[in-house]
């Protein structure tokens, strides 16, 4: 009776230590798995949009004809992207075989603009697109295919992470009215300013992106008449995708570069 309790003792003493070491096992990899989405992403994407900005800055000052024979295209470009693969197109377009200025824009996930929030000090390029893998993971902040471009009437709509992979809109909640966005293109700054937000509508609010934007679920919350507008989105509260915040502006100013 003895020797049989002792080896029960025994047993789940073994039984025990398992189980704490399976416990301590999970618990590990459960924190690595926070310091990658917490930190190890943020710093990762915050490099890559770092070295995305300056690659645009240092094309934006290259001669367009020395940029295009480095590129091994002819004048104008073939491809109507206008710029090295991940980097802004010239805003002007390029040449038809007739001669003519044919529209270019930028093609899926390509940077071609950087946004600056000297309020946030943040400096961050623009990409075509809003996908996870191509932009928003990148640290970059997305375009909204289908909005408008910079400075164009209508409305330049632009998504990005509020925590994690860089999260360039994580401090969006802190702007105020009067705060100035500009978005740098090869030709052009545009500069817009803050006048409106919307603290949390449902991440299905396609109101808030429109031509002319004003909220579908809080129609008190937008504007009325057409003009040229800047729509920055990010999900809400921190850490959920469950709502959305808005932040407006209107375009106040155009300097050319």
């Amino acid at each position: 009776m003895t020797q049989r309790n002792a080896r029960g003792r025994r047993a789940a003493a073994r039984g025990l230590w398992t189980g704490a070491e399976v416990v301590v096992t999970l618990g590990v990899v459960l924190l690595l798995l926070v310091v990658h989405q917490l930190w190890w992403t943020n710093r990762q994407a915050r490099a890559d949009a770092r070295h995305e900005v300056r690659a645009l800055q240092r094309e934006w000052t290259e001669p367009e004809g020395e940029k295009e024979e480095q590129e091994g295209r002819p004048q104008g470009g073939g491809d109507g992207a206008g710029g090295r693969g991940g980097a802004g197109p010239r805003a002007a377009g390029g040449r038809s075989s007739a001669g003519r200025t044919a529209p270019t824009g930028p093609r899926r996930d390509q940077a071609y603009a950087v946004i600056r929030i000297p309020r946030l000090g943040l400096a961050a390029p623009v990409a075509q697109g809003i996908s996870k893998r191509g932009v928003l993971d990148k640290g970059y902040v997305g375009h909204y295919p289908g909005t408008a471009q910079p400075g164009q009437a209508g409305n330049f709509a632009l998504a990005g992470h509020r925590n994690t992979h860089g999260e360039p809109f994580r401090y969006i909640n802190r702007l105020r009215r009067g705060d100035r966005i500009d978005v740098e293109t090869r030709d052009a700054v545009y500069t817009y300013t803050v006048d409106r937000t919307l603290g949390q509508t449902s991440a299905r609010d396609g109101g808030v992106i429109a031509a002319v934007p004003r909220s579908n679920v809080k129609p008190y919350a937008g504007y009325t008449a057409a003009g040229s507008y800047v729509t920055l989105t990010t999900c809400t509260p921190e850490f959920t995708s469950r709502y959305r915040l808005v932040v407006w502006g209107r375009l106040t100013d155009v300097r050319a570069r």
